[in-house]
């Protein structure tokens, strides 16, 4: 049978009941007779109990046992001065009974119930003075280590509650690019599947060399699956502009490009080459164009990607892509605008100062 609960206070809660011993001084130093022993003993059992008790309690139940060990002081005390001791336990345990208030009041109780019973009593200074210095002083330390104790507590919460956050961010952020490595990538497997089909009757050679294609894509795909999950890292946008290329060249798309010479953190090229790779899957995927351009510009405004088509256009919500790559954007102070008339363009703004870099930063 525990008499502790396990927690951070350890062996500390035994090594406190030596001050009990100031209880049992005075009958021994009177030498008094069997009765005043035998209520002594008693008293101590029952405080004993009351005090591990104590320690499995908080909130009103603890304040029921405070106050029975503050009534323990109050009988005891005018026949057996070390009893002041459950004063000062009283005190020490005021403080995890609820808010800091309520303890201030709770020891404040309690002192005034030593200086009325002093006072009425008759006690010496010595007597009087004691109870009253260490149950205010203990009393105030509690309340100092329960206040460290409940800041600690509001801590860890926090702590864990970021850790949630952060696994569902994770989570999310897989999802995402997920979604844009495979949907680009198996988009491009299908069209070069469908052309080898297409090939095999009549030019078996090219044929060949569009299946080989698709197996070096299909382990590019894996490759790329693995590092979504370890943390995504751009081959850059050169290397995204030359996949954009040959994808959008599989489904019969020109691609023209004019991209500015520009030095751009790996946070921001890596935003802009996922966009590259989405804009590109969404134009073989729904479009149905035949023209591509892209263009990347500087301006006072920030860094800007534009990617436009011919196709059929259009204003569908935005899907999983878009609403991706608009998080993407927007993690970086961006903005992500979409216009449909005679085709698509899709406009991103990355601002060169201000909270972007901030975001950027912990990007």
């Amino acid at each position: 049978m525990k008499l502790i609960p396990n927690d951070e206070h350890g062996w500390t809660p035994y090594a406190w009941t030596i001050y009990l011993a100031f209880f049992f001084i005075f009958p021994a130093a009177a030498k008094a007779g069997a009765g005043t022993w035998i209520a002594t003993v008693a008293g101590a059992l029952i405080f004993l109990a009351l005090y591990f008790r104590g320690w499995w309690v908080q909130g009103r139940e603890l304040a029921v046992i405070t106050a029975a060990i503050t009534a323990l002081g109050i009988i005891y005390y005018p026949f057996n001065p070390g009893a002041g001791t459950f004063f000062v336990y009283a005190a020490a345990f005021a403080p995890a009974i609820g808010s800091t208030r309520t303890a201030w009041t709770a020891i404040g109780i309690v002192e005034g119930i030593v200086l009325v019973e002093s006072i009425a009593l008759r006690m010496s200074p010595f007597e009087a003075v004691w109870p009253l210095v260490f149950a205010g002083l203990i009393g105030a330390i509690n309340i100092h280590y329960e206040e460290a104790h409940r800041a600690t507590a509001r801590l860890r919460l926090a702590h864990d509650e970021i850790e949630h956050l952060a696994k569902v961010a994770e989570r999310e952020r897989i999802a995402r690019d997920l979604h844009d490595l495979l949907g680009h990538t198996l988009s491009l497997i299908v069209l070069k599947s469908e052309l080898a089909s297409k090939l095999a009757d009549r030019d078996l050679g090219r044929a060949r060399a569009e299946i080989r294609d698709v197996e070096r894509i299909s382990r590019d795909a894996l490759a790329q699956v693995r590092a979504a999950v370890g943390g995504f890292r751009s081959t850059g946008l050169q290397g995204e502009i030359e996949r954009a290329r040959e994808a959008l060249a599989a489904a019969n798309v020109t691609l023209e490009t004019a991209f500015d010479a520009m030095e751009l953190t790996p946070a921001r090229e890596a935003v802009l080459a996922l966009a590259i790779r989405e804009g590109t899957t969404n134009i073989i995927r729904h479009a149905g164009a035949r023209r591509c351009t892209m263009r990347l510009s500087s301006s006072a405004e920030g860094d800007r990607l534009v990617i436009a088509d011919d196709g059929r256009g259009g204003s569908a919500p935005f899907g999983n892509g878009l609403s991706g790559m608009r998080e993407r954007v927007m993690s970086l102070g961006g903005t992500l605008t979409r216009e449909s008339g005679a085709g698509t363009q899709l406009t991103i703004t990355l601002p060169h100062a201000g909270p972007a870099r901030i975001a950027e930063r912990s990007a």
